[in-house]
């Protein structure tokens, strides 16, 4: 992420500095690290964690990749940048689970000086003041702050500003026969309900939306939209520390009384940019799963505990945030039978883990009643508590909602005519069309 200054007079990105800065970082004495792809004990080469073949089938990708060198792999980045990718269930809840080993201060990377200076993934991997790379007391205070602001949320309240706000969208459009659920719908539910809960201006919603979207993207554009998202976020803490009302934003700068503008600003961020695209993917593939598995069909007649069932295997199976970028090792280590050096990168592959075979020995058994998944990752930087429950709120009122309005959806495509969007950290679609009966708006 580039460093969250006044927009006014914000400088371009730069990298930061190296591990020698870091704190805990690696003894300068040490041999320098090698190369993910050489200390892999097989010889097949690192995987692409990029490019069409990733995309168009990210599961096929995690399969060959545990294949060709078990739990933990070689990959490379956009740019070939070398890292690893934790695919298996208990070598994700080792990493997140020992912050003594793997932390999350990204300055004692020892792959920087190979890093791009236009990097796509620059924007949420170069340290800034965020929480995101906070360890430690500080990060516990921090995280303590954010989850006590959340819990704020009226959960009632939310949900009937999200039925609300369904049923406004869905008179823009349930005349005409036809839409595409992603940009007449599964966005802006979440954005709509967001600003709300943060006291965001509603003329700044699809802005922001927007912004935060693409600042994700695996593409040339995601810095330039990070630093748009903060922009409107430093105007909205401005604003909320001369006037502050009941939202989350207010009830944050409250309890952060020891936070500068910039960590503020850098903190709120991570929270919006965590929820806002996270929320709309699990509304998005919620439906499309619902559309194009024969056994969430009923759910379209109005059965509406097959919702709760069909967002329940999203989180298993097609899960919105499928990986997170990163651990750095502090000192050498093993991990998956892998050689670690300290300074390395470690991606976790979420939805890898949540398909691990050792997991899930029985393929044909189902997930129900099984909530034991990484989709919300874990530990001391997992989701803040209460964020999941939030979220949920808004997917399954915006489904609930959606479903009751419009029973009779159908796909207008092929499902294999479906096309994902270009990003590392999300599974996404780029556009869901749609037919159905035409209504009479609700008004």
């Amino acid at each position: 992420m580039t460093n969250l200054q006044d927009p006014q007079d914000s400088p371009a990105p730069q990298a930061p500095p190296g591990a020698e800065d870091a704190p805990g970082g690696p003894d300068p004495a040490a041999p320098p690290s090698g190369c993910p792809a050489h200390t892999a004990p097989s010889f097949a080469a690192p995987a692409l964690l990029y490019g069409e073949r990733y995309l168009r089938n990210p599961a096929e990708s995690y399969e060959r990749m545990r294949r060709d060198h078990g739990q933990v792999a070689p990959v490379l980045l956009e740019s070939d940048v070398p890292a690893w990718l934790v695919l298996g269930y208990r070598e994700i809840r080792q990493v997140v689970m020992d912050v003594q080993t793997y932390g999350r201060d990204s300055r004692r990377w020892n792959r920087w000086d190979e890093v791009p200076s236009d990097w796509p993934l620059m924007p949420w991997v170069a340290h800034s003041p965020m929480i995101h790379f906070t360890e430690g007391d500080e990060h516990r205070r921090r995280s303590a702050a954010v989850s006590d602001a959340l819990a704020s949320v009226d959960p009632f309240e939310l949900r009937r500003h999200c039925e609300r706000f369904a049923d406004s969208l869905i008179d823009k459009f349930v005349g005409s026969g036809k839409a595409d659920l992603v940009f007449d719908y599964v966005y802006s539910v979440p954005a709509l309900a967001m600003g709300q809960m943060f006291g965001l201006p509603e003329d700044q919603l699809e802005y922001m939306a927007e912004a935060v979207t693409v600042s994700l993207l695996s593409n040339n554009e995601a810095m330039a939209a990070q630093q748009r998202a903060a922009e409107v976020v430093w105007r909205l803490v401005a604003a909320k520390r001369g006037e502050p009302g009941p939202d989350v934003t207010s009830r944050f700068i409250q309890n952060s009384p020891d936070l500068t503008d910039e960590q503020l600003v850098g903190d709120l961020m991570v929270m919006i940019a965590a929820g806002m695209p996270a929320t709309s993917y699990w509304i998005g593939n919620t439906v499309r799963l619902m559309l194009t598995d024969d056994r969430f069909t009923m759910t379209l007649a109005g059965n509406r505990r097959s919702i709760g069932a069909a967002m329940h295997e999203v989180l298993w199976a097609d899960s919105p945030l499928q990986n997170v970028i990163g651990r750095f090792a502090t000192r050498d280590t093993t991990l998956g039978g892998q050689r670690i050096r300290a300074g390395d990168l470690l991606v976790l592959g979420l939805a890898a883990a949540n398909a691990d075979p050792l997991l899930w020995p029985d393929t044909g058994a189902g997930y129900a009643g099984n909530n034991a998944y990484v989709s919300f990752t874990g530990g001391d930087y997992g989701c803040p508590a209460g964020a999941p429950d939030l979220g949920k709120i808004i997917s399954e009122t915006a489904v609930e909602v959606l479903l009751d309005r419009v029973p009779d959806l159908e796909l207008a495509v092929e499902p294999d005519e479906l096309q994902w969007m270009d990003s590392l950290w999300y599974r996404c679609l780029v556009s869901l069309p749609v037919t159905f009966t035409p209504a009479p708006a609700a008004g």
